[in-house]
Formats: C-alpha cells, structure tokens, sequence
C-alpha cells in the first residue's frame, strides 16, 4: 500500500480546509465502509485521508426542528438512526429501511452523510429521502448550501458536491399522515444490495391519490423518479389494473443497465410487478 497522510480534525470547517477541490486523491472519511472497500480492490490510493471522527459532536445529534422537520447530523450513524425514537415515531418508513441496510457491523459505524455522499446507484437511502423531499446541508469554503437528496447524485459515484464540501445535516420534512414505503429486492439475504428499489410517498384523499412521488434504485446510475408512473397514478384511486399499468410504464420508459445483481431485462421484469407492490404497501403503512 501507497504510504498516505491520516489527519484528524476536530471541526468541520478545519476538516474542509485540508480538503482539496482539485485533488481527487485526498478523501474525507466518515464511518470508512465504503473508502476501505475501495482500498482494499485497488480502485483508491489517496495521499491523504481526513477523518471526521473527532469533529463537534453536533454533527452526530438527532433532533426535531420547530417546524417539526428531522434534523440528522452528518455523522450520525445508521444504526443510531435506525435506534432513535424520533425517528421510529414520525418516520417509520426509514426505521424499516435501516433494518434491512447492510448488516449490523456496517450500520454501527456507516454515517448518513457518507452514505449520501458515496453515491453509489445500489444505496437504500437516497431513493427513500428522495421521495421523502428531504435535503442536505452542505458545508465548504464559501459556507453552507442546501441541496435536495433528489438533486444530489448526477451519476456512477458522481454529486454535485465539491470536493472540498461536506454534508453537515440531511433534513427531512415532517410526514403530516403522509403513506411511505421502500420495498427491496435482493437476489439473496434480505440486507444486500438490491437488484431494484423502489421508493413510494403519497398522500390520499377520498380513496383517491392526490399526490404521489416514486424513486426508482439500483436499476440507473442515480436514484429516479418515475415521472410518468407518477402522471398515471396522481388523483386515481389505486387499483390492480392502475398499478400494473403503471408498472409497465414505469420499466418501459427507463434504460436500465444490467450488472452483477440481475440484467435489464430482470430488472425491467421486477419493476413492472413490485411498482405496484410498492404503492400498495405504502397506502398499508401507519406514517
């Protein structure tokens, strides 16, 4: 291994400071789980890692806003997250995810803020705040910035974030009886990286949908919404033709890549049926 610096600030702003926005070899590192992979296949060799292990404890808080929106630091880790009662309470849909994200060893040190910023296209968490509206605050050189989670991922790996930015907070608007669901498809045990995800949060009125959002995951190289999917089921009552047709026109209208966790004919296969699954099971939910 390539010798290389490991620096431990102990605040953000001192952490952005030894970030450099034109050398993609110097990383920031937050729980490591996905830097060490990297590493480790031959895909990374910095010349200086920054941990953020030691910056103020704030960014590791869990906490509601006035407005009654989840404030999550960005060091917050997953399986603090998938513990906390704050969010077990007001937003049940990202309880269930984190049970089923990775496994217990990666979620007691995997940080929310890392895990958005990773951007990998196979993540359970972006298409689930995605469709949730929530947004990150980034933190750089010239102060902060907020970005929609929606908005954050532009490619394989890719964010709009400099990189000399951090994410500092992910901030999630209250549900106010809102429906939401994430449903998974994996190819073997139930925490692995999905061969599809697809992420629902709608509000209904009468029996009838008055306003839907759908997140497609692992199927393109950034989380999706499903626009057109989203055009058919808005202001109809939800039923098995709705949702099939639905289904159909949501895998249709998408270029799904094929890799190692299913081709794009199984993946277009899978979403034209568990589109319709998804929605049923968010409209199921206690939110």
């Amino acid at each position: 291994m390539i010798p290389f610096e490991y620096l431990s600030p102990e605040s953000l702003d001192e952490a952005v400071s030894l970030l450099d926005p034109e050398d993609p070899d110097i990383r920031p590192v937050g729980g490591g789980t996905a830097i060490m992979l990297m590493m480790k296949a031959g895909v990374l060799r910095p010349t200086r890692l920054v941990s953020l292990h030691r910056t103020e404890a704030r960014h590791r808080q869990i906490s509601l806003g006035d407005d009654g929106e989840l404030h999550i630091g960005g060091m917050t880790t997953l399986a603090a997250l998938e513990h906390s009662s704050l969010v077990r309470e007001g937003w049940p849909v990202l309880t269930r995810t984190f049970r089923r994200l990775s496994n217990v060893r990666v979620r007691n040190v995997a940080t929310i803020g890392g895990n958005l910023a990773h951007a990998d296209p196979h993540m359970d968490m972006p298409p689930v705040l995605s469709a949730l509206g929530a947004r990150v605050v980034a933190i750089g050189p010239n102060g902060k910035r907020e970005i929609a989670v929606e908005d954050l991922c532009v490619g394989y790996y890719e964010t709009v974030l400099a990189r000399n930015e951090l994410i500092s907070e992910v901030i999630v608007p209250p549900m106010k009886g809102g429906h939401a669901a994430y449903f998974k498809v994996t190819t073997r045990v139930a925490h692995d990286w999905p061969s599809l995800g697809i992420a629902v949060a709608a509000r209904m009125e009468g029996g009838k949908i008055r306003d839907i959002k759908l997140v497609v995951g692992a199927a393109t190289d950034r989380p999706t919404r499903l626009l057109q999917a989203e055009a058919q089921l808005g202001g109809l009552a939800p039923d098995d033709t709705l949702l099939g047709n639905a289904g159909i026109a949501a895998a249709k209208s998408l270029n799904i890549v094929s890799d190692s966790h299913g081709s794009s004919a199984y993946k277009k296969h899978l979403l034209s049926i568990y589109l319709g699954r998804a929605v049923r099971a968010a409209m199921d939910s206690q939110n």
